[in-house]
């Protein structure tokens, strides 16, 4: 066999062996980028697992406390016209509504305050015990989607992956922002 045989056997296995091991981190790195946006994903559906939680424990808590204080009206009021968003909204959406929940649970201690008989109910201090929980469970579950937001978003713009990241139209996702009267 002539030796520019060889040379040109030798170059077509280097091309395949660059071919194919480009091909090989390119389908590798969309792959990662599919499974974070997956994290992404079971994260936010933890955050809305916790603020659900969180609102049927607010509404509990506005039934135990209504027999209380019936001339708290216009605070009951407000929580009770509260509405979820739905599972496919925004994080700033989500967020809001977290906030406007902080803020009815804010009214109802105040409430609470000026009803020691209320404080003293059984019901209300399981509830506000569970609130405690359900509280801790929502900033966890903030952490962890914060957390797979911004290991994505390094991903989608760090080259080379940003290429890919373009490539299929991946694009940054929010965070979950705090809120704005406890930063």
């Amino acid at each position: 066999m002539p030796g520019w045989a060889i040379a040109i056997i030798v170059i077509a296995v280097i091309l395949v062996i660059i071919v194919v091991s480009i091909l090989g981190w390119w389908i590798s790195a969309a792959n990662r980028l599919r499974r974070e946006q997956v994290k992404i994903d079971e994260a936010a559906s933890g955050i809305d697992v916790a603020l659900t939680k969180r609102f049927d424990l607010l509404t509990k808590e506005v039934a135990v406390v209504k027999g209380y204080a019936k001339h708290e009206s216009e605070t009951l009021t407000n929580v009770i016209s509260m509405r979820q968003p739905a599972a496919n909204a925004s994080m700033k959406e989500k967020a809001d509504f977290s906030n406007q929940v902080t803020k009815a649970f804010d009214s109802i201690n105040v409430v609470s305050e000026a009803y020691p008989e209320l404080k003293a109910n059984t019901n209300f201090m399981s509830l506000q015990n569970q609130i405690a929980e359900v509280e801790e469970q929502l900033q966890a579950s903030r952490r962890v989607y914060n957390s797979n937001v911004s290991t994505y978003n390094q991903e989608i713009i760090v080259f080379p992956t940003s290429i890919i990241a373009r490539h299929y139209a991946f694009t940054k996702r929010d965070f979950f922002e705090a809120e704005a009267a406890k930063r």
